[in-house]
């Protein structure tokens, strides 16, 4: 088991959402206090949901009357029974209990105004693992094919790995998205999500993801607020500036993990090859998950864009932690990084009045070229968000 940097505070009741898999109930089961009592509601145990899901008053009678604010209730999956949030926060103000409240989509919770108690529960991210996390099992190649969904470790072999990925991406289908009846149609669906993952990290072309799943550049855009809303994955918006008139003004899509995305491809029986074009986006992918999973944990405000000029100068990643701090991001899987290609780069991180200009590679020592700073992925992370 990894020590996770996931870290809800305990003193307060509070929300922890991630995809399925990422090990939400094992987080709760290490850090909840063994003091008090804890009762576990798991909705995705079939009967107890047909219980609940008809009649969700019934929940309230299985509370025991001496629970009280030492105690805690884990609600797994509280998404599936919205209604059940109204009964929490009663709960919460009457007696005082804390609640442990998991879910792996945020679309009923949105879509049903449903009680997301005003404060009363706070927010949390969980992911899947990091590098810092998986210490000594950190294999970057073996996260840029696979991913790095926990239970994927527990796997020696690649085909192993490789039927675990596929097997989720089908079980996702099923639960996340025929249970809950998301879409009416199904087959149209399946194709846009192997269009969009081939689209990873790139600007949204609606029209043509469109066309390669037969569907309309409407469809198209509803369903990918359905992957944000059951958080499969999601954007990064371009910077607006002073320049802002020679922006695209269209949005990335990244995918939660890099072996699903992967998987979507239909590409696992193909392993990535360092210096090909795959392997450099599945390094940039890998890289900005990385910062989106650090900056939860550590509880930063950080706000990530990225930039492209219309005649194609583009900055993969511009981190913004005030409106006076904006930090330039080039990603390169590179072990060797050319400095002549950052120059057009560089002219767009001036005219943003960028603080710092980094460019996160694969070389072994950090070295500067002018204003550039050219560092060893890690010591980049290290630096953004210190452990």
């Amino acid at each position: 088991m990894y020590l996770r940097l996931a870290n809800p505070l305990l003193s307060n009741s509070f929300f922890l959402f991630g995809p399925r898999g990422t090990g939400k109930s094992t987080l709760l089961k290490k850090i909840l206090p063994p003091s008090g009592r804890m009762l576990w509601f798991n909705l995705l145990d079939s009967v107890l949901f047909q219980q609940l899901i008809f009649k969700p008053n019934k929940f309230l009678e299985m509370i025991p009357k001496s629970f009280g604010n030492k105690d805690w209730i884990i609600i797994d999956e509280v998404q599936r029974i919205p209604e059940l949030l109204n009964s929490v926060h009663m709960l919460i103000e009457e007696k005082k209990i804390k609640f442990a409240l998991t879910g792996s989509s945020a679309r009923k919770l949105k879509r049903g105004g449903a009680n997301l108690l005003a404060g009363r529960a706070f927010l949390n991210s969980i992911h899947p693992l990091t590098s810092r996390e998986l210490g000594s099992d950190f294999q970057l190649d073996d996260v840029l094919n696979f991913g790095s969904l926990p239970h994927l470790f527990s796997f020696k072999d690649i085909e192993s790995k490789k039927e675990y990925l596929r097997t989720y991406v089908a079980t996702y289908l099923r639960e996340e998205i025929m249970e809950e009846q998301i879409i009416r149609r199904l087959d149209p669906f399946v194709r846009f999500l192997e269009s969009a993952a081939q689209c990873n990290g790139q600007i949204i072309n609606a029209a043509k993801i469109g066309r390669d799943a037969l569907s309309d550049k409407k469809a198209v855009l509803r369903y990918f607020q359905v992957l944000t809303d059951t958080l499969t994955g999601f954007f990064i918006e371009p910077y607006h500036t002073s320049v802002r008139k020679v922006q695209t003004a269209k949005s990335k899509f990244y995918f939660f993990d890099p072996g699903i995305t992967r998987s979507l491809q239909g590409a696992l029986d193909s392993s990535l090859v360092p210096r090909s074009y795959a392997y450099g986006r599945a390094f940039e992918h890998f890289f900005i998950l990385e910062c989106l999973k650090l900056k939860d944990y550590l509880r930063k405000e950080d706000r990530f864009y990225y930039s492209r000029t219309k005649d194609g100068v583009e900055i993969d990643l511009l981190i913004e932690r005030s409106r006076k701090e904006l930090i330039a991001l080039e990603i390169k899987s590179s072990t060797q990084v050319d400095e002549s290609e950052l120059r057009p780069a560089l002219s767009l991180a001036e005219d943003l009045k960028v603080k710092r200009f980094i460019v996160a590679c694969r070389e072994d020592r950090p070295r500067k070229a002018g204003v550039i700073e050219i560092l060893p992925w890690r010591q980049v992370l290290e630096q953004l968000y210190p452990a």
